[in-house]
């Protein structure tokens, strides 16, 4: 009883580790389809044929992307497509951006008021963050009026005590606004912290930008662009992006096997920062998620030590069983049939050209 016990439980144990690992790579993919901002490339790729990646670049906490920073970077990137042979102008999908900042300002009706954050945006901004609506529509880089708002559950509460607001006017630093639509924050824990229990408000960059020009100026730039060429989107970014302070990011792929061991490698870089960007609440949401994500690769890592050492004994253990088989039992085997069917033949022409001498 013994005996059997101990035959069968280093298997048992090897495939529990095995499950346990399944369990913390499935862990690893939840994390991964987590965050939709993560996946603007794989959206904006579609079922086309070509590659995209996804980069960010956050500003320092002294530094702003200006408008004609911006411009000229984008010009920069559309000449890199021409030179890759591509061509941006008979295809605008190419290369598709969006910036942001945010500030905190007031809001009122007239007969209540707060303090929310506002988070000013331009270009495809909700194509890249597709928050979830309750009422009405995102705004968009082609809207005539650029004096709409996107309110989440809570502002709209405040000011209305209510969610289906579109068209609703209110106050925004003194200066009419009207209501887009109503959006919910999302209900991950990542993003639940990232955001806090503030009041958030979207608006127009250039809104924004006329309403207070002293704060203009991009804190967060997003792009995703045609890669031709694996790292062809990421080298060239690097090389034209002007503000070199900025640290960037490769939103694609981030939660890949290389970019997870890369971090288990780099566990007290990433603790120390010494940079000084300035992160917004989906960043924060990602890194978060990111960290954890590391975690369950290492567990994972960890877990199929043992299962894998065991398939690699026992998958030599039937390499080499099967090669003295083949040796022993096989090949002589053959060996045989094939001397005994030699010689079959060789008596069956024998007796073909000496008929009668049997």
């Amino acid at each position: 009883m013994r005996e059997r016990i101990g035959k069968w439980l280093l298997p048992l144990i090897a495939a529990a580790l095995a499950l346990g690992c399944l369990v913390c790579l499935w862990r690893v993919h939840a994390l991964k389809n987590l965050l939709p901002a993560q996946h603007a490339a794989e959206r904006w790729q579609g079922e086309s044929g070509m590659d995209f990646t996804q980069l960010s670049f956050f500003m320092a906490r002294d530094q702003k992307l200006t408008r004609e920073q911006l411009y000229s970077f984008r010009t920069e990137m559309l000449k890199k497509l021409r030179e890759a042979s591509l061509d941006p102008e008979s295809n605008s999908g190419l290369l598709h951006d969006a910036w942001s900042t945010s500030d905190t300002v007031k809001v009122s009706n007239g007969r209540r008021s707060g303090e929310v954050q506002v988070i000013a945006v331009g270009g495809w901004f909700f194509d890249f963050h597709p928050l979830r609506l309750l009422s009405g529509n995102y705004l968009q880089p082609d809207d005539v009026m650029d004096d709409r708002v996107l309110l989440d559950r809570e502002t709209a509460w405040l000011l209305f005590g209510g969610t289906e607001l579109s068209g609703m006017s209110f106050s925004l630093a003194n200066t009419p606004v009207v209501v887009a639509g109503v959006y919910e924050h999302a209900s991950d824990r990542f993003s639940r912290r990232a955001d806090g229990e503030g009041m958030c408000i979207y608006m127009s960059y250039d809104a924004f930008e006329r309403l207070f020009p002293e704060k203009a100026g991009s804190t967060c730039y997003e792009l995703v662009m045609a890669d031709p060429v694996r790292g062809f989107a990421r080298t060239a970014a690097q090389e034209k992006f002007p503000l070199k302070n900025a640290e960037m990011v490769e939103n694609s792929g981030r939660f890949g096997p290389a970019r997870l061991w890369a971090l288990l490698k780099d566990r007290s870089g990433r603790a120390m920062r010494t940079g000084y960007a300035v992160y917004p609440a989906w960043e924060n949401a990602a890194r978060a998620a990111e960290d954890r994500a590391a975690q369950f690769f290492a567990a994972a890592l960890v877990l199929g030590v043992l299962p894998a050492v065991l398939l690699l004994v026992w998958a030599l253990r039937m390499t080499r069983r099967g090669q003295l088989k083949l040796r022993g039992e096989i090949l002589p085997e053959a060996r045989e049939r094939i001397e005994e069917a030699v010689r079959v033949r060789g008596r069956r022409r024998w007796e073909r050209r000496h008929p009668g001498e049997q």
